[in-house]
């Protein structure tokens, strides 16, 4: 499961930094993180896919959250008795908490 998240955190935050260097052109003298290199990638991508350029930033976000989801929902489902058995605990735990002596109000 380790590397399940590995393998998907990497490329999201490679993609978002390069996006966030290279859309304000903080290059520090790379090539690839110019603004004139972003532009170019989003037109031939643009180009390729038949959709305006200025569209492809908001799919990628899109996809990107619904990755995440799903790989959020795997690993929800992997630990799902974890999960269930803190739930149960913390249901409870409320009640007590609510009621005890500490917690209520001495104003006549």
């Amino acid at each position: 499961m380790k590397w399940f998240l590995i393998l998907w955190a990497g490329p999201i935050a490679l993609l978002g930094s390069w996006y966030g260097l290279s859309y304000y052109d903080m290059n520090f003298g790379f090539f690839m993180l110019t603004r004139q290199t972003h532009d170019l990638v989003f037109q031939i991508y643009g180009h390729i896919l038949g959709i305006p350029p200025e569209d492809l930033p908001l799919l990628v976000l899109r996809a990107i959250i619904v990755d995440s989801l799903l790989v959020f929902a795997i690993l929800a489902f992997r630990r799902r008795k974890q999960i269930s058995a803190w739930w149960q605990a913390r249901r409870q735990s409320s009640p007590s908490v609510l009621a005890s002596d500490e917690s209520l109000s001495s104003a006549p």
